[in-house]
């Protein structure tokens, strides 16, 4: 299978965010690959939340995801378009954080709201509060396209092993992760976390990143990577926006957990006893 990878510095501006993706999905296609996966919140990247209200749309009615299902249409290419904010169905103005997969016809065949959101303060005075706007997602998700069976998971779902080790168990052979990581998480946290949560589920994990300076005031960390089984980094894109493309062979799944069947040894484990 041969993957390519989108790293944006997405701004404020939904109708140029979405024409780059537009560009990077023919130009994945010229590639070679046989499907494209870009970062979390693609589209519009803006922590104003009175600027962005005026962008958002439901699933049904949003420019953007309607535009990039046809660009696959067109270009014959399955696409994750990494994440979407969205307006979420309630009609209360909440918002949801969310993932497609697109096939090579331009059909959603797969949708993931994400679970955890990221409510955090950090040393360096950054704060997030991810749940004031949006809601929850309540299930795991995992979709089968012709090369494998893809799981789906964003950005700070990365830190909560129980999600990846349900997408393990639920044989994936491929597990997408679109991000916009801080800067100093990401320095920190990013290759060690992914590299783990590959070896934990013995499968790939493809996380397509937001990179640099954003025009809403944040910076995000970069370096997109596609992990193997092994915990072995098979793509590394640094912090420059940008396309790139790895040839994958997912046989290394079967052997992986061949080798080491730790998702068959799994035990459920109670509340710890405290002595």
């Amino acid at each position: 299978m041969r993957i390519a990878l989108l790293q944006m510095t997405s701004g404020i501006d939904a109708d140029a965010n979405s024409a780059a993706i537009v560009d990077a999905i023919g130009a994945a296609k010229k590639g070679g690959a046989d499907m494209v996966f870009a970062p979390e919140m693609s589209v519009l990247l803006d922590s104003d939340r009175l600027r962005s209200a005026s962008k958002m749309a439901s699933e049904g009615g949003s420019k953007a995801l309607g535009t990039i299902c046809a660009a696959a249409r067109e270009h014959d290419i399955w696409v994750h378009p990494g994440s979407l904010p969205l307006l979420a169905e309630g009609g209360d103005g909440r918002r949801v954080n969310r993932s497609f997969v697109i096939d090579d016809g331009g059909e959603i065949r797969a949708r993931y709201d994400k679970i955890h959101r990221f409510d955090v303060t950090l040393a360096s005075g950054e704060t997030w509060r991810e749940s004031n706007v949006y809601d929850g997602g309540t299930k795991a998700v995992a979709v089968d396209t012709p090369w494998g069976r893809l799981g789906l998971a964003i950005c700070y779902d990365l830190r909560f092993p129980a999600l990846f080790d349900a997408l393990g168990r639920a044989r994936c052979d491929m597990i997408a992760l679109p991000s916009a990581f801080t800067v100093p998480t990401g320095r920190d946290h990013w290759h060690v976390l992914l590299r783990a949560r590959a070896i934990e589920s013995a499968c790939f994990i493809i996380a397509a990143a937001q990179s640099g300076s954003h025009e809403d005031g944040r910076r995000t960390y970069g370096h997109s990577l596609i992990v193997d089984p092994w915990g072995r980094v098979a793509l590394d894109m640094g912090e420059d926006a940008g396309l790139g493309f790895a040839d994958i062979d997912l046989q290394l799944v079967a052997e992986a957990r061949a080798q080491i069947p730790a998702l068959d040894h799994r035990r459920p484990i109670g509340d710890v006893e405290i002595l």
